[in-house]
């Protein structure tokens, strides 16, 4: 076998290597001191005419870049296969998904920061929402396009502007989003690239020209970033990792529930944060779904993510499929079951087969653990307080769903689950009107919708009227 380049997390080069091969196709340098500071001062300097742009200036340019990217799906999704593996097909998806949240809100942004009229018992009031300035992005790769669509649409719809650092092996996709932006107008300083180190990051949310921090990200990385933007007064948000639960009852419909439990857990090979990662299943028909899954997932076929034919891509470094197996390793000597897979696949890339872990007790370091990859942690159930209690047994609160052919059963329980988001019958969370987000370790904070454009801007009060002073 063909053992694939390794990468290294903190490397200070931005590094495109290509996860169905492992060879090195890109390489950048981060930028100087010198060049930092000045992505900030021309930051902070468009600002101060962007916010002073009017909504249909604004929106102008978002939906310039909504059609831009619409218009060239091909050519964006290529590079997203190229620097972390993601599927063509998948990577179409969410070129056209980002498009379609850009275009969203170049439409919705300005009404839904209209004055919000009060009713005091003197004179008249409202709230008025204005921007706060510079902001600073901290995004992910799994989602690379996705992940800075829901930032750049609303805020700089709001009249922010924004320093973005994106995740080291998706540089050719950062350089790319900028420069879509740049094509459809937005000023030199309104989206700006910052090919930064995790030192420099700090160095960004200490200065006082930026205002605000969102990371999309880990839990360790929420906990460094949150902290330092904590210690700056500066408001944050922060959505990080997921162990959804996929609720099955003893009435689920399985021909309907089979496929959705396959593309919630192996979407994107299993590397997103709002993915199916533990399968509770009511005893009734725990059997039968165990083995349709398992089947289902057998069917899977690895190769090249550029072939449409491919149905199990890469992971995306080599870091990230060792970590994997390590943690499957150590779930297995926990007491786990591995009824599926567990092993790397032989063949150039990073790519592990389809995997299902069973018997996973409390005490086993897989009942906490996130899987960030095709690793099915199944589980059965005697009751629906069972499935609840075992749901809501968990440190990460970001998504889940209820599988049931009665749907007033499945929202009574969907109202019992502690997260940020559940599905009843669907894991169809892909609308750019829907708010994103969890609580618990899955962070706080909302994107997308009504609820993403209002986490950064200052919320004014406005009173007017004659009222007699307090005697």
């Amino acid at each position: 076998m063909t053992r694939p380049l390794q990468t290294n997390d903190n490397a200070m080069t931005y590094q495109s290597i290509n996860p169905n091969t492992g060879r090195l196709l890109k390489s950048y340098e981060h930028l100087s001191s010198e060049q930092l500071e000045q992505s900030l001062a021309t930051a902070e300097a468009t600002y101060q005419k962007w916010k002073h742009t009017t909504y249909a200036e604004r929106a102008a340019i978002v939906h310039k870049a909504a059609a831009l990217m619409a218009a060239h799906v091909d050519d964006f999704a290529r590079l997203a296969t190229q620097d972390m593996g993601k599927r063509i097909d998948e990577a179409r998806g969410e070129v056209t998904f980002s498009a379609d949240i850009l275009a969203y809100y170049a439409k919705h942004g300005e009404a839904f920061l209209e004055p919000t009229k009060l009713h005091p018992k003197h004179g008249k009031a409202h709230l008025e929402s204005s921007p706060l300035g510079v902001l600073f992005c901290v995004e992910p790769w799994n989602f690379p396009y996705y992940q800075l669509a829901r930032v750049a649409g609303p805020q700089l719809m709001a009249g922010n502007v924004l320093v973005v650092k994106h995740a080291g092996c998706v540089p050719q996709c950062a350089i790319a989003f900028e420069r879509l932006l740049l094509d459809a107008g937005a000023p030199v300083g309104a989206y700006t690239n910052l090919l930064i180190s995790y030192e420099q990051s700090d160095r960004v949310i200490d200065d006082p020209r930026v205002k605000g921090v969102a990371l999309t990200g880990s839990l360790a990385a929420g906990r460094s970033v949150a902290a330092r933007a904590g210690q700056n007064l500066k408001k944050s948000t922060m959505e990080l990792g997921g162990s959804d639960a996929f609720i099955v009852l003893d009435d689920a419909d399985l021909d309907k529930t089979i496929p959705w439990a396959v593309w919630g857990r192996m979407y994107n090979g299993g590397q997103t944060c709002c993915a199916a990662k533990r399968f509770i299943v009511m005893e009734a028909v725990a059997d039968k779904f165990l083995a349709k899954f398992k089947a289902a997932l057998e069917a899977l076929i690895p190769g090249d993510p550029m072939d449409g034919k491919t149905t199990l891509g890469p992971l995306s470094t080599e870091s990230a499929l060792l970590q994997l197996l390590a943690q499957v390793d150590a779930a297995v000597a926990g007491g786990a079951k591995l009824l599926l897979g567990g092993k790397r696949i032989d063949r150039p890339g990073w790519f592990m087969q389809a995997t299902i872990l069973t018997h996973i007790a409390p005490n086993n370091p897989a009942y906490r653990d996130e899987f960030f990859g095709p690793v099915v942690s199944f589980y059965r159930v005697k009751s629906e307080d069972e499935a609840i209690a075992l749901a809501n047994d968990s440190d990460f609160g970001l998504g889940g769903s209820v599988w049931t052919k009665d749907e007033d059963r499945g929202q009574r329980l969907a109202s019992r689950v502690d997260s940020g988001m559940v599905f009843v019958n669907n894991l169809d969370w892909a609308d750019a009107e829907l708010p994103f987000g969890g609580i618990k370790n899955s962070g706080y904070g909302r994107e997308l919708g009504n609820m993403g454009i209002h986490e950064f801007v200052n919320k004014k009060l406005v009173r007017t009227g004659h009222v007699a002073a307090p005697v």
